[in-house]
């Protein structure tokens, strides 16, 4: 996979898809990277021209023991619409990734076109569950969080059903560097969109799994109230649902960005 420097730091960044089709931005959430989309990529390079990444402090891209907030994740993406010289793009995101959609929303507009919003949060507290994690992951090592994060991130059922899947993710967790880690965790615990999300006017998709404890049906349900006209689509999955529901997934996405 390419890697690519911007302003003197790697980001690792794959593309898709048709040179001439429209751009669609893909980002991970925490704890993964850019291979959580390889089950959406076949359908979706047929029409779009795919752009994923690891976001900052994952996989393969830069990782800093230095703090930053949600913001600094949303320039690194418009960084990277830059250094391709790609003016507007749609954009999915889960969890994280969803959280960076929604300031890109906020503060960009302009360079979004319709923005997915998968299994997210405009605010994630207490601060507290955020300190604990960032207190295990540096100091135990991101093998100490994996079991708990997995149980959270898919149901029961799909544990048990697809464990390989499971595995995979488990393996991006573990790889994921501790301070990557920590320092996203930090700027998730100090966001507040709740507010600034009302002034969104691009279309937006936000997308609830039905059994998610990470960020709860209500979470995804205020988002789709705060912002005017968003549409909500609900599956029968986890906090990972492009990977426990791939096909319903897939087709919700893409009908809604072709809509």
């Amino acid at each position: 996979m390419p890697i690519e420097t911007l302003a003197g730091e790697p980001f690792n960044i794959r593309f898709d898809g048709p040179s001439d089709a429209p751009v669609l931005m893909l980002s991970n959430s925490l704890g993964t990277n850019l291979s959580m989309w390889d089950p959406q990529i076949p359908e979706w390079s047929k029409r779009f021209r795919v752009l994923r990444y690891d976001s900052r402090g994952h996989g393969l891209s830069v990782a800093t023991d230095t703090s930053f907030g949600i913001e600094r994740l949303g320039k690194d993406a418009l960084a990277i619409l830059d250094h391709f010289g790609i003016e507007r793009a749609h954009w999915c995101g889960v969890s994280k990734g969803g959280m960076v959609g929604q300031w890109l929303a906020t503060n960009a507009r302009e360079r979004m076109g319709r923005l997915v919003l998968a299994n997210t949060a405009a605010h994630m507290g207490p601060p507290s569950l955020w300190d604990d994690r960032i207190a295990t992951a540096r100091g135990q090592g991101m093998e100490a969080l994996v079991q708990g994060v997995l149980a959270r991130w898919f149901s029961p059922r799909f544990r048990e059903a697809e464990p390989e899947t499971v595995a995979r993710v488990g393996t991006m967790l573990t790889t994921t560097p501790a301070i990557g880690y920590a320092t996203c965790c930090a700027a998730i615990r100090d966001m507040d969109q709740r507010e600034t999300i009302r002034s969104v006017t691009n279309p937006v998709l936000v997308v609830i799994g039905t059994v998610d404890p990470a960020t709860p049906p209500a979470a995804g349900q205020l988002i789709a109230e705060a912002i005017p006209g968003a549409r909500t689509v609900e599956l029968d999955a986890a906090h990972l649902s492009n990977l426990e529901q791939p096909e319903a997934f897939t087709k919700a996405v893409q009908d809604f960005l072709t809509g």
